[in-house]
């Protein structure tokens, strides 16, 4: 089954939500790019410019009970899921008011139905599954998609992850991002099979065009829908592109030419192809689309500027050994990297 825009048709308002929050996703990162550029960010950064249409699309189509969970190009779907721009943003300078009080980062944020951002390449998957178990075993009618990208889609643990999927029927949504490039290495010089829709075997699969908002919503309405009938697992393929690099830190053009990038970016844009149905269906004017836009930019750099205000994270132990382990379950003690760093709880 193939999903494109051609196949589907949206009430005005829904279209008029999704179009705001799409800028939003893009201004949040074009933010991050221009801190990191600043040396205000550190460490790893990993951008999803380009791919805005599948954070977008999912969380249109699965309710808050349900769960998400990706690999390290996350800073959208935590925005989607229920933080703010500025917690996001504050979790990336490192401050007090991130996501994650400033000590995850931007490949570890999480909030209620999101969990990660996770660093380590394609261990989200199997933990994807467990959440999906969860769901299933106290009798939840909900579905968890775990997201991936085809750099991780030959990893063992995935394939592990399907197995006990398929065999317990967990309604588990497994979603590879095909961004064509996993680092730097091109899917057609990694992978034997591509399609990556296709490897469930005895899992069926979905393919969708990953710049398409609205054919992604759609793709994972069925989806949620699918799993949560007892229908078991379902594979799906979003097929995208990253306008940037792998991380802030690679120029993302030593293993792709410039042009192939532009092109890219002016005949598949997922927002410059959600403004054109917008236009052609009548549901804004011109103007009206411009205004969105605006207040999408104003929003988002007040919430930037906030979290550029925001002061680091307390430097004591408390904080430091704090959300390491769940209430009521903590040992007597934790050891630093000294003795004399000692915790006591």
């Amino acid at each position: 089954m193939y999903y494109d825009m051609t196949t589907v048709r949206y009430v005005e308002s829904e279209l008029e939500i999704e179009v705001g929050l799409t800028f939003s996703c893009s201004r949040l990162e074009m933010a991050a790019d221009k801190l990191y550029k600043e040396k205000k960010i550190r460490g790893f950064c990993h951008l999803s410019t380009g791919q805005e249409a599948i954070a977008t699309g999912i969380e249109h189509a699965i309710s808050k009970e349900d769960a998400v969970i990706t690999a390290y190009r996350c800073h959208g779907f935590a925005y989607l899921r229920g933080s703010t721009v500025k917690a996001v943003i504050a979790e990336l300078l490192g401050r007090k008011d991130g996501i994650a009080f400033g000590k995850g980062g931007s490949m570890h944020m999480f909030c209620k139905g999101f969990y990660g951002g996770n660093g380590i390449v394609g261990a989200q998957v199997p933990v994807g599954a467990g959440i999906a178990f969860a769901m299933k075993y106290q009798g939840m009618k909900n579905t968890c998609f775990a997201l991936y990208g085809d750099g991780a889609a030959n990893q063992g643990q995935v394939f592990e992850a399907y197995n006990m999927a398929k065999l317990w029927d967990i309604p588990a949504v497994f979603a590879c991002e095909n961004n064509k490039y996993g680092m730097g290495t091109a899917a057609s010089r990694a992978s034997a099979l591509t399609e990556y829709y296709k490897r469930g075997q005895y899992i069926p699969g979905i393919k969708v065009n990953g710049m398409d908002v609205l054919a992604v919503k759609k793709a994972s309405a069925f989806a949620r829908e699918y799993t949560t009938s007892g229908n078991g697992p379902l594979v799906m393929e979003f097929v995208t592109y990253r306008y940037g690099g792998h991380s802030m830190s690679d120029p993302g053009t030593t293993y792709r030419t410039r042009d192939e990038i532009q092109t890219m970016r002016s005949t598949q844009d997922p927002i410059q192809g959600l403004r054109k149905v917008i236009l052609e269906w009548g549901v804004l004017a011109e103007e009206e689309l411009k205004q969105v836009d605006k207040e999408a930019r104003a929003a988002v750099d007040k919430e930037v500027a906030e979290a550029e205000t925001s002061p680091p994270p307390d430097a004591d132990m408390k904080t430091l050994f704090a959300d390491i382990y769940v209430p009521g379950s903590e040992p007597k003690w934790m050891r630093g990297r000294t003795a004399e760093e000692t915790y006591y709880y």
